[in-house]
C-alpha cells in the first residue's frame, strides 16, 4: 500500500508501514511538519527512517490495543523521540504512559485532530482512532487496529475460548458503531488482516472505505447472531507465541539488539545440536534437501518464517541461525524480535559445507505426479502438514493430517513419510525436523491444486 495524500491547501499524507511476515500494518501520520503513528511494529528504525524521509517530528505513538501477534515497539520509539505515548487508560501496565478514553480529542499540529473511539472486540480495551482534517473539517480515515478489517473483523478468542463470545458480541457492536461514525468515502486503515492470525477471515483487498465495507463486510451486513455463529464457527488455531505477547508488551518492551551475533563454529553447532537445542538454516528448502548440517532445522527466509518457527520453538531455549549471507541473519534477526524471540546465541554464514564436521544430511524432493507413480508402486505414507480446516476442504484420499504445529507431539506411522503442505514451505519444515529425528523423508515440493491434475484422487471431509 502506498502513501495517501489529503488535499487541500497542504498535503496531509498517511504512510502504511507493512509488514507482510506476520500480516501487520503500522501508520504514520503527518502534515508536513509533525506526525503520529499508530501501533508500530519493534523494530523501530523502520519508522525512524520514514520520518527522517517526510522530514517531520513524532509527536505522538497511539497503540489500539496491547498486541496479540507481535512485540510492539511504541515505547522505545516513544522514547527514542520524546513522542507521547498513548493507549487506553484502563489497560494495566508496568510503564508511564498518557491513558486515553472513548470520546477524547486531540490535536496533532494545527490541521490534525485524532479522536478516540472505543471498540471492544478483539479485546476488551481496543480503541480505534478516526483523523479529523481540520481543512476539510470532516472525518477522513479511521485506525481499527483489529476492529473492522477488510471484509472481516479482528478474532475474538485471542483472551480465552471462555471470552470468545462475549467479545464477539462486543465486536459486532463496534464496527456497527465505526460504520455509523463515519461517512461512505471515510478511508479504513486496519492493523491486521493481511495474513495475520488476529484477523477472523482474509482478504486480498489492499485498500478500502467505509462504503466498500458497509456493502461487502458481513459484520455490516449480518444480525447480531448470525455474525456471532459464523464467525466463532470459522475460526481456527493461532500461534502458539500469541500467548507471550500481552505480557511482553504490558511490561513495556525496549529497542531491540539487531547487532549481528558472535560466529559459531562447526563444532559448536554440532554440540548445540546433540544438546537438543535449535539450529535454524534459512536457505530454500531446494538447498536444504540437497544438503545440509545434520540435525538442523530449515525454516527458509522465502516464507512465513517467523510465525512458523515462533509457533513451534521452544520460547527461551538457545538457538544458532545460519544463513548464506550475514544479511540473511540479519533479517531473521529481525523477522525474529517483532515476536519476542531475541539474540541468537550465535550465527554462521557460507553453506553446510562450512558449518558441519561431518557428512551432511540429506532427503529427497518430488512433485504431486511422481507422489502419484510411486503409490501405484509401493505403499509410503502421505503425510499432509497443512491445518485442518485445509485439509477438511480437500486432501488426498489416504493421507494423514498432522498440521505442522502438532507434529513435535504426534504419533506417526511407520514407514517412508511423503509429505506436503499447500505450497512445499510447511511441507520442508517438517520434513527437516523428521530427518532430524532419523525418519526416511520425501518433501513434496508442489502446490496443493496441482494433485487432483497428477493423477491423486482428492477428497473432502473429515480427517
Amino acid at each position: 500500500m502506498t502513501a495517501t495524500d489529503f488535499s487541500p491547501q497542504r498535503t496531509l499524507t498517511i504512510v502504511p508501514i507493512d509488514t507482510p511476515s506476520l500480516g501487520d500494518r503500522s501508520y504514520l501520520v503527518h502534515d508536513g511538519s509533525v506526525a503520529f503513528v499508530v501501533d508500530p511494529q519493534r523494530d523501530i528504525d523502520r519508522v525512524l527512517e520514514v520520518l527522517d524521509r517526510e522530514g517531520v517530528s513524532l509527536t505522538h505513538v497511539f497503540e489500539t490495543h496491547i498486541h496479540n501477534d507481535y512485540v510492539t515497539g511504541g515505547l522505545a520509539l516513544a522514547k527514542e523521540t520524546g513522542a507521547a505515548y498513548l493507549l487506553n487508560g484502563a489497560d494495566e501496565v508496568s510503564f508511564d504512559r498518557e491513558p486515553l478514553h472513548d470520546g477524547q480529542t486531540l490535536g496533532v499540529g494545527d490541521r490534525i485532530q485524532v479522536e478516540v473511539v472505543a471498540t471492544p472486540g478483539h479485546t476488551f480495551t481496543h480503541l480505534s482512532y478516526v483523523l479529523h482534517d481540520q481543512n476539510a473539517g470532516r472525518r477522513i480515515a479511521v485506525f481499527s487496529g483489529g476492529s473492522l478489517l477488510y471484509g472481516s473483523t479482528g478474532r475474538p478468542d485471542l483472551l480465552g475460548e471462555e471470552h470468545a463470545e462475549r467479545l464477539a458480541r462486543l465486536q459486532y457492536g463496534s464496527a456497527r458503531r465505526l460504520g455509523e461514525l463515519l461517512p461512505d468515502d471515510a478511508r479504513l486503515f486496519p492493523t491486521h488482516g493481511f495474513g495475520s492470525f488476529c484477523s477472523a477471515t482474509q482478504s486480498d483487498a489492499p485498500e478500502s472505505t467505509i462504503g466498500v465495507e458497509r456493502s461487502s463486510n458481513p459484520v455490516l451486513l449480518h444480525d447480531e447472531d448470525t455474525y456471532v455463529r459464523e464467525l466463532l464457527a470459522g475460526l481456527g488455531d493461532w500461534p502458539a507465541y500469541y500467548v507471550h505477547m500481552a505480557a511482553l508488551n504490558s511490561a513495556g518492551p525496549e529497542r531491540p539488539d539487531l547487532s549481528f551475533p558472535r560466529e559459531a563454529t562447526p563444532e559448536e553447532i554440532r554440540r548445540r545440536i546433540e544438546a537438543g537445542e535449535w539450529v535454524v538454516d534459512l536457505r530454500n528448502r531446494t538447498a536444504f534437501a540437497a544438503g545440509h548440517v545434520p540435525g538442523s532445522f530449515n525454516f527458509g527466509l522465502d516464507g512465513s518464517f517467523a510465525t512458523n518457527l515462533g509457533w513451534l520453538f521452544d520460547w527461551g531455549s538457545p538457538f544458532v541461525l545460519l544463513g548464506e549471507r550475514p544479511e540473511d541473519v540479519s533479517l531473521a534477526q529481525r523477522e525474529l524480535v517483532r515476536i519476542g524471540i531475541d539474540r541468537p546465541a550465535a550465527a554462521a554464514t557460507g553453506g553446510p559445507e562450512q558449518w558441519s564436521d561431518r557428512e551432511l544430511g540429506t532427503f529427497g524432493q518430488a512433485d504431486f505426479p511422481r507422489l502419484a507413480e510411486v503409490l501405484r508402486e509401493r505403499q509410503v505414507v502421505v503425510l499432509d502438514v497443512r491445518r485442518s480446516d485445509e485439509f477438511a476442504a480437500g486432501h488426498i484420499e489416504g493421507a494423514v493430517n498432522v498440521p505442522l504445529h502438532e507434529l513435535r507431539t504426534a504419533q506417526l506411522p511407520d514407514g517412508e513419510l511423503w509429505i506436503h503442505c499447500q505450497s512445499g514451505y510447511r511441507a520442508s519444515i517438517a520434513a527437516s525436523m523428521l530427518a532430524a529425528a532419523g525418519r526416511d523423508v520425501v518433501a513434496v515440493d508442489d502446490h496443493f491444486g496441482e494433485a487432483a491434475g497428477a493423477g491423486l484422487t482428492v477428497t473432502s471431509g473429515g480427517a
